[in-house]
């Protein structure tokens, strides 16, 4: 299950529209800075095929000026 977190920097004055964007992504969490023109995105998916489609749909966001990845890891399915 690939875990990523990332900056989302968004264009000038577009920064709820941004947040409402990513909001709309599945496996997609959006916690807004509150004295930045900043949010931070953190994905959580299935497998790496799902997440480079979450990665893809975030990037496509014309909202979005600059994605930084921060972290990313992928740990093991428990059965």
């Amino acid at each position: 299950m690939p875990i990523k977190s990332y900056l989302a920097h968004p264009e000038e004055g577009q920064k709820e529209a941004l947040i409402a964007a990513l909001s709309k992504i599945d496996h997609c969490d959006v916690i807004p800075s509150e004295n930045k023109d900043l949010l931070i995105v953190v994905t959580d998916t299935e497998n790496k095929t799902d997440d480079e489609k979450v990665k893809e749909s975030i990037e496509a966001i014309e909202s979005l000026k600059l994605l930084a990845m921060v972290s990313g890891f992928n740990t093991p399915k428990n059965n």
